[in-house]
């Protein structure tokens, strides 16, 4: 693959992706492996969770942003991270959500779209700062 000048190399959104996927996941094994689930551990997991699934979501994201991102404009990594932070958000909701087995496909559908919606928000304000700055 070769390297372009000017364009970002996103080597700090690969280890942070890296570091997360290893804590998150490392974590949730060591957890479920070794502890009871009480209280204390169960907010551990939810915790866990979070972290293992926005670093395994991170590359993806960052390819999707890249690939149909549309327009002039490079996507910054703290975007990509805030992104990847709303899937890890759904996530665990929808698992705390199914303990008392209250998820339901129209919960978890009206969930997905207040994300999606408020990121698109933030995302055309973004963009519209960035277009007046330019």
């Amino acid at each position: 693959m070769d390297e372009r000048p000017g364009l970002p190399t996103h080597y700090g959104l690969n280890l942070a992706a890296g570091l997360m996927i290893l804590v998150g996941w490392g974590g949730l094994f060591v957890l479920v492996r070794t502890v009871l689930p009480n209280p204390g551990p169960r907010w551990m997991f939810f915790v866990l969770l979070y972290i293992a699934v926005s670093g395994s979501v991170m590359p993806f994201v960052r390819f999707l942003n890249n690939r149909f991102g549309g327009g002039p404009l490079v996507v910054p990594d703290w975007v990509v991270v805030r992104q990847s932070l709303w899937v890890g958000l759904y996530v665990a909701t929808c698992a705390w959500l199914q303990i008392p087995r209250v998820l339901s496909l129209p919960i978890a559908v009206f969930l997905a779209l207040a994300v999606v919606v408020i990121e698109v928000f933030l995302r055309l304000r973004e963009r519209a700062t960035q277009l007046d700055e330019n």
